[in-house]
C-alpha cells in the first residue's frame, strides 16, 4: 500500500456499507493494487459500463441474493467514470452511499490533461515526488517536465550526446514503459533543439518500441565492421556498405561501446529483441564482449544463450506481491528460453534440462500462488492497454472511435502459446522484411478453455455474461457481431471467418472486398489441431508449429489483410502445455466439461468429490464464472488422464497456458 491508495481504501472502508457508488472518472479502482486491498478488506468493486451487463451482475449476485437475506461474502462497490454519480439508475443511488476519487483531487497542483495520460502504475512515483518536492500549481508544459524528471527520470536537458539519448531508449524499451502521448511530444521537441540529433528518426524511435529495435538491428552492422578491422579507410569504406541497406535516416555508427550502451547489449540479444548477425570476420571477434550478437558456432551459440537465459530467468522470476506487469514480461522471457531449450536442447545438454525443469517447478508455485491473490483484480482493468482476453475487442473499439476511416482484423490463434509464437515469429523474416511486430502478452480467462477464453475474445465480455453459451463456440459469431452492433456498427460491418490455417483464403478475400466491412474476426485453428494430435511432447509441438510457419499459410493472410488496409492484431485464447496423467476421474454424467487439465461441474458438491479422491488439484474460485462453473483443475504439470500417460493439453493455471500472445502487426514505417 502506498499513499495515494490509502486516501482511497482508507475513505471506502471507514464506514462500510453495503452498497457504495462511487464516481470514478479516471480508473483510480480499477488499479491493481486498489483493486486487491479492497478484496482483502471485504469490498467487491464492480464497473457500471454496459447498463444490461451491469444489471444482470447486479441483480443475479447481489440484489436477489440480498431481498433473500443471504450474505454475499463482500459489500458492494459500485465504480462509474463519471464526474457525477446523477445519471445511474434512482434504485442504486437511492440505496447507496456516495464517494467521488480523481485525478484532480489527488494532484491538485498539476495539470490535469498532462497527469491523465499516465498509466496508473506511475502515480506512486508522482506522489512521492509531489510531497517529497512540493510544486505549486503548475502548467502544462511544467507538469510535463515534472513528470518526466520524477516519473521517468528523464532529463532533457542533460541529453547531449548520442550515448546519453541511446541510455534514455534503451532504458525506457527495454522495460517496455509506455509514454502518454503529451510527454512523447515535449521530449521530441526538446531533443529537436539539439543539433546532434539533426537527421535521427526521433518522431519513430522516441514513441516506437519496435521501431527503436529496427534502428538499432541495422546499425549493429556498421558497429560490427568497424570493430573487425583497425584500418581507418576500410571502416569508412565498410560503414558505407552498410548505409546504403539502412531503412532509418539518421547516423550509421552508434557509440555501442560506451558504458552506458553496452550494458544493455547482452540482455537485448539474449532476449530476443535483436539478433545476432553473420559477418565474415565473425571468428575474430569470438573473445570480445560484441561476439553476443554474432553467429559463430550455431550449436555452441544456443547453448551459450540457453545457459545465460536460463539464469536470467532464474534472476527474474516475479515474486507473490509483484504487479501483473512482472509477470507479462517474465512470461517473455520464459517463452524465448522454452523454445530454446525444447529445439534440440534438451538431449544435448541434459544438465540444462534439468535445471529448466527445476525453475519450471518454482515457477509453476509462485505462480499459482499469485494468481490466486491477484486475478480477481485482472478482469476489471481498463481495456487500454488490454490485460485480459475479453479486452482485446474493447481496445479495437475504442481504436475505431479515435480513427472512423480504420479497418482492423482480429485473428485469434486458437491454442497459440507465447513460446510457439517465438517460433512463429523467427520462422517469418525471410519473407516479411515490410512487417513489423509489436509484441505484448495478456492473461487468459481460467479455466484456459476455448469455450471460457476465446468467447470472452469476440464476446468483449467476462465469461459470466455469456453464461448460457460457456460450454460451447457455437454462438461465437453471433457475439462479435452484437459487441459492434452495440458500438454503432451495422451487422455486416463485421466479418466473422474460422476455420482457418490450411485454406479458406479465397473465402477470406471475397469477405474482405466487401465495400463496408469495418472488421473481421478470424479463427486460425490449425495450432490447436497439431496439439490435440501430438503424441511427441513439448518438443513435437514446436517443431510441428516450426514446419506450419514455413509452408507461408499465415505470412499469406497477413499480406492479404494488409492489401485490403486492415491493421492486424494477433492474440490467442489459451496456451498449453506437456502434462503427465495422474489417472482418469469416473464421474458418469457429473461434469459438464471433461478436459484433461480441467473438469467442470455445475455444483461445488461434486467437484468436492471428486477433488477428494484427487487431492493434489486445485478449486478454482467462480471469478468471473457462473456460479454453476464449479472447476478443479489439475495442477503442475499433471492432467486429468491415464496414470504415467502424457499429453499436450490446456486448461489450467501454468504461465504457458494463462499468459499468451498479443501482437500488431504493421507494415513497417508505420507505427505497430
Amino acid at each position: 500500500m502506498q499513499g495515494w491508495r490509502d486516501q482511497i481504501v482508507s475513505e471506502l472502508t471507514s464506514r462500510v456499507a453495503r452498497l457504495t457508488l462511487v464516481a470514478d472518472p479516471d480508473g483510480l479502482l480499477t488499479e491493481e493494487g486498489v483493486i486487491t486491498a479492497t478484496r482483502a478488506r471485504g469490498l467487491e468493486v464492480v464497473s457500471f459500463e454496459d447498463g444490461l451487463t451491469f444489471r444482470y451482475l447486479y441483480e443475479s449476485k447481489y440484489r436477489e441474493r440480498w431481498d433473500r437475506g443471504e450474505a454475499t461474502g463482500h459489500a458492494l462497490v459500485i465504480r462509474a467514470e463519471v464526474q457525477d454519480l446523477g445519471s445511474l439508475p434512482y434504485d442504486l443511488l437511492s440505496a447507496g452511499r456516495r464517494l467521488h476519487f480523481s485525478l484532480a483531487g489527488l494532484f491538485p497542483d498539476l495539470s490535469y490533461p498532462v497527469i491523465a495520460e499516465l498509466d496508473r502504475r506511475d502515480l506512486d512515483l508522482l506522489y512521492s515526488a509531489v510531497e517529497k518536492h512540493g510544486t505549486g500549481p503548475l502548467g502544462d508544459h511544467a507538469t510535463r517536465d515534472f513528470v518526466l524528471r520524477h516519473v521517468f527520470e528523464i532529463v532533457p536537458e542533460l541529453i547531449k550526446e548520442p550515448a546519453d539519448l541511446l541510455r534514455v531508449l534503451l532504458r525506457r524499451h527495454y522495460q517496455g514503459r509506455q509514454f502518454p502521448r503529451q510527454l512523447d511530444q515535449r521530449l521530441i521537441s526538446l531533443l529537436a533543439e539539439n543539433s546532434r540529433f539533426a537527421g535521427w528518426p526521433l518522431e519513430q524511435i522516441v514513441p516506437g518500441r519496435e521501431a527503436f529495435f529496427s534502428f538499432l538491428q541495422e546499425r549493429w552492422p556498421c558497429f560490427i565492421a568497424r570493430l573487425a578491422t583497425t584500418d581507418l579507410g576500410r571502416v569508412a569504406e565498410k560503414a558505407e556498405e552498410y548505409e546504403v541497406q539502412l531503412r532509418f535516416p539518421g547516423p550509421a555508427d552508434l557509440p555501442w561501446g560506451h558504458d552506458d550502451v553496452r550494458v544493455y547489449v547482452d540482455n537485448l540479444f539474449l532476449e530476443g529483441y535483436l539478433k545476432p548477425i553473420d559477418f565474415p570476420s565473425a571468428q575474430n571477434l569470438a573473445t570480445t564482449w560484441a561476439t553476443v550478437g554474432l553467429r559463430i558456432d550455431p550449436e555452441a551459440d544456443q547453448v551459450k544463450r540457453a545457459e545465460r537465459l536460463l539464469q536470467a530467468a532464474a534472476n527474474a522470476l516475479p515474486g507473490e506481491g509483484d504487479r501483473y506487469q512482472a509477470w507479462l514480461k517474465y512470461a517473455s522471457i520464459w517463452a524465448e528460453l522454452k523454445a530454446l531449450i525444447f529445439h534440440g536442447l534438451a538431449t544435448a545438454s541434459p544438465d540444462l534440462l534439468v535445471a529448466f525443469n527445476r525453475l519450471r517447478e518454482r515457477m509453476d508455485h509462485v505462480f499459482e500462488t499469485w494468481l490466486q491473490h491477484h486475478y480477481p483484480a485482472l478482469y476489471n482493468q481498463p481495456p487500454l492497454p488490454p490485460v485480459m482476453v475479453h479486452h482485446v475487442a474493447r481496445s479495437l473499439a475504442r481504436e475505431l472511435e479515435e480513427c472512423p476511416a480504420k479497418k482492423v482484423a482480429l485473428i485469434v490463434i486458437d491454442g497459440l502459446a507465447l513460446d510457439q509464437w517465438v517460433v512463429l515469429r523467427d520462422e517469418l523474416p525471410q519473407s516479411r522484411e515490410d512487417m513489423v511486430f509489436g509484441e505484448k502478452a495478456i492473461f487468459a480467462w481460467i479455466p484456459t478453455l476455448t469455450a471460457v477464453s476465446r468467447q470472452a475474445i469476440f464476446s468483449g465480455q467476462i465469461p459470466l455474461m455469456f453464461s448460457g453459451s460457456i460450454h460451447t463456440t457455437e454462438k461465437e459469431q453471433g457475439l462479435w457481431q452484437q459487441f459492434w452492433v452495440e458500438r454503432g456498427l451495422q451487422p455486416a460491418h463485421a466479418g466473422y471467418l474460422k476455420g482457418l490455417g490450411d485454406g479458406k483464403l479465397e473465402e477470406l478475400k471475397d469477405m474482405l472486398a466487401l465495400p463496408r466491412r469495418k472488421v473481421v474476426g478470424l479463427v486460425v485453428d490449425k495450432v490447436d489441431r497439431i496439439m490435440h494430435g501430438m503424441e511427441l511432447g513439448a518438443a513435437g509441438m514446436l517443431n510441428q508449429v516450426r514446419q506450419w510457419a514455413r509452408g507461408g499459410y499465415l505470412l499469406r493472410l497477413f499480406q492479404l489483410l494488409l492489401e485490403h488496409g486492415y491493421d492486424i492484431t494477433i492474440t490467442s485464447d489459451h496456451g498449453n502445455v506437456e502434462a503427465t496423467g495422474i489417472g482418469r476421474p469416473v464421474e458418469g454424467a457429473t461434469a459438464d466439461v471433461g478436459g484433461e487439465r480441467v473438469r467442470v461441474y455445475p455444483d461445488t458438491s461434486l467437484r468436492g468429490q471428486v477433488q477428494a479422491r484427487f487431492s493434489h488439484t486445485l478449486a478454482w474460485p467462480c471469478f468471473g464464472l457462473p456460479d454453476s462453473y464449479q472447476a478443479l483443475v489439475a495442477r503442475g504439470r499433471e492432467a486429468f488422464t491415464q496414470e504415467g500417460s502424457r499429453l499436450v493439453s490446456h486448461g489450467g493455471v501454468s504461465v504457458e497456458e494463462v499468459i499468451i500472445p498479443l501482437i500488431k502487426v504493421s507494415r513497417r514505417g508505420k507505427d505497430a
